[in-house]
């Protein structure tokens, strides 16, 4: 009976092919550690969602990065300026050159009640035509007038010559009804309406009024209700055109310019700025109007291919430098090491905000600029990576399988790169994955404060920058909490991954 135990026993511990222990290899062995790491899968997990949300997003998003919308809104505009007039116009006639000097000179001897003056040799007559009309004259030739009363023409097409000008002032001023030129007659009323020939042609007032947009004209009837209106001192009136359309105006005054200005609520296209969330914007718009689910999309690519070019920088600059130092020891060991410590002693952030500001001032193109980002943020993160590197291969160069390398007469670029570096490449994956994280909220920070990534390219950290007041924070939270949740999320998934991998990759955990 114990016989028949005994062969069984050794039947159950054969190792024949179909009883062989199975025995697992170093990456399976990390492979399982790490999937038996409930966080840092799902660590993994959210890494895998958000590279799908920022590099398959914006391809399958109806909208681009940079695409603006635009609503109508009601807005109180500028639509025209009124303002008694108390000062001279002045007006050249045909054929002369009543310069600003001349009228300069022209005012302060009418202010003196001079009829004549000499002004660079030249000797000038006034003739008071007026209360408040001059004819100006040279050598007997008139050059231009100076008036206070407003002429316009009674329609848009009738623009009323100098001579007619001249002599409808003239008229008014010696209380005349009519005067004719070139076998035209002229009626003017006491209201100032001027006929010509019976037809409608101008009218005179004491007000100076005009449009703001130089396409836009001014009816006689318009002016009449507005200068009533402003003589009455309203606020605001009603104006109704000839096809019966009505229109409110408001009349607000400008005590520097002692002028009233028209304004008029029109319906204007503007920029749809911090639209709330909808069917057509999921997560609203931005102050620029642009989509925000889309900008978050091509944000998260901007910031993660950041990440991992700096990180890709820094950790081959590291590697051969500290490749080099602890392999060759001595006196390269000392001199990158001391580099080390310099680069260690720079000043980070004033540096960049330095060349930021530079960028800023030469203008640099937003690309370009994001290039010259992820140089900097490399070349100043490689000092880490190189100290872990050379502490590894200190350790690993003393080792057996070093020893049989230099037996075998490999060449030492070949040993330090081929047989330490990749010894060192479990440490090198953990040190990446959790300075991953480390370098997205960097460029977050930057862009928040303006010295990273410029507009129209999106970063989440640029995204978050738009809360530059608290009345955008408390009102507009689709802004910034969506961008800064993306941005914790992310940071938080490559720590636990990180985690993940230290601890897979430690061979005194427990299997």
């Amino acid at each position: 009976m114990s016989e028949n135990n005994k062969q069984n026993d050794e039947q159950k511990f054969d190792l024949n092919d179909d009883r062989r222990v199975k025995v697992l290899s170093p990456g399976a062995m990390v492979r399982k550690r790490f999937l038996r790491n409930r966080t840092a899968v799902f660590g993994l997990i959210v890494l895998v969602l958000m590279f799908i949300f920022s590099f398959v997003g914006g391809v399958i998003s109806p909208y681009t990065e940079s695409q603006l919308f635009y609503r109508y809104d009601m807005q109180e505009k500028q639509f025209a300026s009124i303002k008694e007039n108390k000062d001279y116009r002045y007006l050249s006639a045909d054929g002369q050159d009543f310069t600003l000097i001349l009228q300069s000179q022209a005012f302060l001897n009418v202010q003196k009640k001079a009829e004549t003056f000499v002004y660079r040799d030249v000797e000038y007559r006034i003739d008071y035509e007026g209360d408040d009309l001059f004819a100006m004259y040279r050598d007997d030739v008139l050059i231009g007038i100076g008036f206070k009363e407003i002429i316009s023409g009674a329609t848009k097409d009738i623009v009323p010559t100098f001579e007619e000008q001249h002599e409808i002032l003239k008229a008014r001023a010696a209380g005349e009804s009519s005067f004719a030129i070139g076998g035209s007659n002229y009626r003017i009323s006491a209201d100032g309406d001027v006929t010509k020939d019976g037809k409608d042609y101008a009218f005179v007032s004491d007000y100076v009024l005009s449009a703001i947009m130089p396409d836009v004209y001014l009816s006689r009837q318009f002016k009449e209700e507005l200068v009533e209106a402003v003589e009455n001192n309203e606020s605001e009136f009603l104006f109704t055109d000839t096809d019966g359309t009505e229109s409110e105006y408001r009349l607000s005054y400008d005590a520097a310019n002692k002028s009233f200005t028209v304004l008029q609520e029109t319906a204007t296209m503007v920029y749809d700025t911090y639209s709330p969330p909808s069917k057509e914007h999921w997560l609203g718009t931005d102050r620029n109007g642009m989509d925000m689910l889309t900008r978050l999309m091509y944000g998260g690519r901007v910031s993660l291919v950041i990440g991992f070019i700096v990180e890709a920088i820094g950790t081959v600059l590291g590697v051969v430098m500290g490749g080099l130092a602890g392999y060759f020891g001595k006196w390269v060991d000392m001199l990158i090491m001391r580099i080390v410590d310099i680069f260690y002693c720079i000043p980070s952030m004033p540096l960049i905000i330095i060349l930021g500001a530079a960028m800023d001032s030469m203008r640099v193109d937003p690309t370009i600029r994001m290039i010259y980002l992820m140089l900097i943020l490399g070349f100043l993160g490689w000092p880490g990576t190189a100290r872990m590197v050379r502490g590894q291969i200190l350790s690993l160069r003393e080792q057996e399988f070093m020893t049989a390398t230099e037996a075998t007469g490999l060449k030492v670029s070949r040993r330090i790169f081929k047989h330490l570096v990749p010894n060192v490449i479990p440490q090198l994956i953990v040190s990446v994955t959790m300075g991953l994280g480390g370098t997205i909220i960097t460029e977050a920070t930057l862009s928040f404060l303006g010295l990273g990534v410029k507009f129209p390219f999106a970063s989440w950290g640029n995204i978050i920058s738009d809360v530059n007041d608290t009345y955008v924070m408390t009102h507009f939270w689709f802004i910034w909490i969506p961008a800064g949740v993306c941005l914790l999320v992310t940071v938080l998934a490559f720590n636990l991954v990180g985690d993940g991998l230290r601890d897979a990759f430690d061979p005194r955990m427990k299997r």
